[in-house]
């Protein structure tokens, strides 16, 4: 199996620290909001990897966190704690919107066919492990106090730097998206630990007062907790590397003497109309805003598999509708293919078998091995293929076993209300309202055929 790695900037073969074991760290969400579609790019590609692993027949331990504390508005750490923001809007408690926004992040995962790691750790369930993480690098002189906080000096980490490419402390991005902090010793240095005004709701008692994590020390902490002081991949967004990886690795070998990741992998940017997507311009889209203009999730999906993580994925709702196409006619020829008791010469399927192994196995070109499938699927259909098909699947995660269910129509909640107060006009024998509102539905293009259980709405 073949990676590409961000930090020797090449492709690598994997060899795993433990034989037969890959152990994988993988940034979580931030839980104030409700992830939208680009966010939601970055766990596909988390758990298409999980997948390629597995079929490469490693066994897996993989962990996410929850960021439920501790991130602040400003990367570089400035501005407020997100979930203290949040507070403030809604008038909840950040432990309760973190379980809101957690809930639905699961929910929507689930939908995307994106399996769960098998650890998930909530940032505020290690406080006391963080706290002991930041004290030991305070002991090796590597951390220092100011007014606001605990600050890690990175001119004490002479490779500060190396994942970014970014070495010149003066030119840092850290560094030149703040006013300079007069206290700090380097305009880049990082907070490791946050000192609590008494207003903010979130903090613990530590040496230096009431006080909360850094953003970045989270990820130090638990990867090390759950994957041991090496381990072999870690992943996150392209948005990550400046910053907040970087800053992990200052940290992580600061304390350990050694490096404590092996592979460092990242997916690129989702862009809307060719533009940079953010909530201000009003570009964002959830899952549920999909559905709502017509989208399934695994229309979403097909349309991410269709570009390779490390290029930039440009959505578009016309890139949607050619996904929503492509993905029904798939089931479509699958489902000719489990319904035919024709047989296809096994060398064709054998061929498939290893063209689409390969690809995927080479550093997660999952457009190729679609490709591939698309090939395999131009053969007169075969259970054969059918069942090749299904094997794909282990990787691709597109549910494509559901091409032999029977399609029910999908019909939008104002139809579907219109037709109930007609069914129960039916049922008051109030025929002149039952009537009318056939008409319409007519007119908004559905036709309803009654039943004496109920109703069938079929689009006309």
């Amino acid at each position: 199996m073949i990676v590409y790695n961000t930090l020797t900037r090449r492709k690598e073969e994997l060899k795993t620290v433990h034989p037969g074991e890959v152990r994988m760290y993988s940034c979580g969400p931030t839980v104030y909001s409700q992830a939208h579609m680009g966010n939601m790019r970055a766990y596909l590609f988390m758990d298409t990897l999980r997948r390629v692993i597995r079929m490469n027949g490693y066994k897996l331990l993989g962990v996410m966190n929850i960021t439920d504390v501790g991130h602040l508005t400003s990367d570089a750490d400035e501005g407020e704690d997100k979930m203290q923001s949040a507070a403030k809007k809604t008038g909840k408690s950040p432990w309760e919107i973190a379980k809101h926004f957690t809930d639905l992040f699961f929910r929507d995962t689930a939908r995307l066919n994106i399996e769960k790691p098998e650890i998930v750790a909530k940032a505020t369930d290690h406080i006391a492990d963080m706290l002991e993480f930041v004290e030991a690098l305070v002991e090796k002189g590597y951390g220092y106090e100011t007014s606001d906080g605990v600050y890690f000096d990175i001119s004490k980490f002479p490779s500060y730097g190396k994942l970014s490419g970014n070495t010149r402390l003066d030119d840092n991005i850290a560094g030149a998206r703040v006013d300079v902090n007069s206290e700090k010793r380097n305009p880049a240095d990082f907070a490791l630990w946050k000192k609590a005004p008494k207003e903010h709701i979130m903090q613990w008692d530590s040496p230096w007062g009431r006080s909360y994590p850094g953003w970045h020390i989270e990820c130090s902490t638990m990867s090390r907790k759950y994957l041991g002081d090496v381990f072999d991949i870690h992943t996150g967004g392209v948005d990550h590397i400046p910053i907040h990886h970087e800053n992990e690795i200052a940290q992580s070998e600061a304390l350990l003497g050694h490096p404590a990741v092996n592979y460092w992998m990242h997916v690129e940017f989702m862009q809307v109309d060719g533009r940079k997507m953010s909530k201000s311009l009003g570009n964002t889209y959830t899952l549920d805003q999909l559905e709502e203009r017509g989208y399934s999730p695994m229309d979403f999906r097909y349309f991410c598999l269709n570009t390779h993580y490390r290029k930039k994925l440009n959505f578009t709702f016309e890139g949607m509708d050619a996904a929503k196409t492509a993905y029904s006619r798939l089931l479509a020829l699958l489902k000719a293919c489990a319904a035919s008791d024709a047989k296809t010469d096994p060398a064709v399927i054998e061929a498939f078998d290893k063209e689409f192994a390969d690809a995927v196995s080479d550093d997660l070109n999952i457009p190729l091995g679609m490709g591939a499938l698309w090939t395999l699927l131009k053969n007169p259909p075969s259970r054969d293929i059918y069942e090749a098909a299904m094997r794909a699947d282990k990787v691709l995660g597109l549910s494509l076993d559901k091409c032999t269910e029977e399609k029910k129509e999908d019909v939008p909640a104002d139809v579907r209300a219109i037709a109930d107060e007609r069914w129960t006009a039916r049922l008051a024998k109030d025929w002149a309202k039952s009537d009318a509102l056939r008409e319409t539905l007519a007119s908004m293009g559905w036709a309803v055929k009654d039943g004496k259980e109920g109703y069938e709405l079929t689009k006309k």
